[in-house]
């Protein structure tokens, strides 16, 4: 979006070295220059602001046509074609009426669009979103979008790696993007599905290798095709923009994608347990559920003290309990089988912490998108409101307990905690938007500004955290801690030194147990302090 062929121009220059022959296509638009053979574009100039989805997939048509010839022609399966961000969907478009022509598609830090989808729905940018829903379906609408200016290039994707001079340019060439090319949905005949294909992650954008796995294991039916036998994956290690700041690793990635290397995903189950199914690491009791809505409590058994620790805590075990309500990741594809408050880590903690006297809870929210955190949000309001209100439950004393991608579901409970919020957890979790995740400035999500900026202090803090968490969550706890001691806050950091993002089977067992254990007490003491 929002640019030109000169973006492609040092990767070019380095594919024309290896021996390979290159077209960077500028796709229409007002201001942009029409694309020439090469990394630099002929004169002349769109000035059509009503360009839409089918204008820029005729555009790559025309362009595999003029290397191969016309449709029906003996071009043969000579094309690789790369798409960047928005520029997959008129790739994939034109891969679907020219599949017999093109040898690979490649995806440059860009999903794998669907059949009918618009291209809006894959825009990072929450507030471009936004556009009104009547707008959106009828695939019509002209107009532009403004381009970003310097400093908003990241809410589009990350700029790591990426030069002062580059970003300079970047902005000074940036065009408006016609809204057509958002709204129109992109129609495939399913022809494109047997190209092979080639992902390219760029890590510092907030994505790699084992995240789309772990997306895979949840078992989304869109994300199976990934899995495919022509699909391959590599990784990069820095922004949303590697044509700008790592031109010669890409270009060593797309001859490598070009030849068909690069990493297979597994099948979900297919190369053992996934992550989010491995076994809880403590012996839990069992306990019925009792299910309301999306609620599922675990009640200690009556009048039972077995693994009570203290004698305090014993003493007030056959009156109303606290509550530890523990709150799922995400984002989870809808109808995921088995449900988050279904698997092995969620429904363990709450029985866990049942067995040691407390009220468990688990949460089943709607964060099926990083658009849907506010939805998410009023599912969790909702449900700790149901939790306190039930006679069993000493509403005073409660305890929140965030994993992973619910992380960001911190933010309201520490920009104004209630008086009964007597704890805040999180295990493994994202403490601040990932760059690709298109979130504004002023995100309301955002636990590391709702701590920084609250105007009380915040409840007492106990983290799990990992050794071998990913580099760009990683940055999200550190920030957090930063802030936690920037404000004096109480925060208990219970570390997995050998363990990864959510745990699995090839993790130490021992040191998990241990941790889990540790966190669970760290709570429970501050519940009855």
């Amino acid at each position: 979006m929002f640019t030109d062929a000169h973006v492609w121009e040092g990767t070019a220059r380095r594919l024309t070295a290896a021996g390979a022959q290159v077209r960077a296509v500028t796709l229409a638009g007002p201001g942009r220059p029409r694309a020439g053979d090469g990394p630099e574009p002929d004169a002349g100039a769109h000035a059509e602001a009503e360009a839409d989805l089918e204008t820029h997939i005729e555009e790559v048509c025309a362009a595999i046509d003029a290397v191969t010839g016309a449709p029906g022609g003996t071009g043969g399966r000579g094309i690789v074609l790369v798409g960047h961000d928005y520029g997959v969907h008129p790739v994939l478009g034109a891969a679907d009426r020219r599949a017999e022509r093109v040898a690979r598609i490649v995806c440059v830090d860009a999903g794998l669009p669907q059949d009918g989808v618009p291209p809006l729905a894959a825009v990072p940018d929450q507030s471009v979103r936004a556009l009104p829903a009547e707008e959106a379906a009828s695939g019509t609408t002209a107009g532009v979008l403004p381009p970003p200016g310097r400093e908003e290039w990241t809410q589009w994707g990350s700029t790591a790696g990426v030069s002062e001079e580059a970003l300079d340019r970047l902005t000074a060439r940036a065009a408006p993007q016609p809204l057509g090319t958002l709204l129109r949905p992109l129609r495939l005949s399913g022809a494109a599905a047997a190209v092979p294909t080639t992902g390219v992650l760029c890590t510092a954008n907030g994505v790699g290798i084992d995240m789309v796995q772990r997306l895979v294991d949840l078992g989304d039916p869109a994300l199976r095709a990934l899995t495919g036998p022509g699909v391959t994956f590599f990784e990069l290690p820095t922004g949303h923009w590697p044509m700008l700041s790592c031109p010669e690793d890409l270009a060593g990635v797309l001859l490598r994608a070009a030849a068909g290397e690069g990493h297979r995903l597994t099948p979900p189950g297919a190369s053992g347990t996934p992550a989010h199914l491995h076994p809880f690491p403590l012996p839990v009791p069992e306990l019925p559920r009792e299910r309301r809505g999306n609620v599922d409590f675990y009640f200690p058994r009556p009048g039972g003290t077995k693994g009570i620790e203290g004698a305090e805590r014993a003493e007030r075990v056959d009156g109303p309990r606290p509550a530890v309500v523990f709150v799922h990741g995400g984002p989870v594809p809808a109808g995921a089988e088995p449900s988050p408050r279904d698997w092995p880590v969620l429904a363990g903690h709450a029985r866990y912490a049942a067995g040691q006297g407390a009220v468990g809870v688990t949460v089943e929210h709607r964060l099926h998108d990083v658009a849907d955190y506010p939805r998410a949000a009023g599912d969790v309001a909702a449900a700790v409101d149901l939790v306190r209100a039930d006679p069993r439950v000493d509403g005073d004393r409660i305890a929140l307990w965030f994993f992973s991608g619910g992380g960001p579901l911190l933010a309201d409970w520490l920009a104004k905690p209630p008086a009964w919020l007597r704890c805040l957890a999180a295990a493994y979790p994202v403490l601040a938007p990932l760059p690709n995740w298109g979130m504004s400035a002023d995100s309301r999500f955002h636990p590391v500004r709702a701590l920084a900026d609250a105007g009380q202090a915040p409840p007492p803090l106990v983290l799990l955290r990992v050794g071998l968490e990913s580099p760009e969550i990683a940055a999200t706890v550190s920030g957090f801690l930063a802030a936690a001691g920037e404000r004096e806050a109480e925060v208990r950091v219970v570390d997995v030194p050998h363990g990864h993002h959510g745990g699995g089977p090839g993790d130490p067992e021992e040191e998990w147990r241990g941790a889990v254990r540790e966190a669970v007490r760290a709570v429970l003491d501050r519940l009855d302090a």
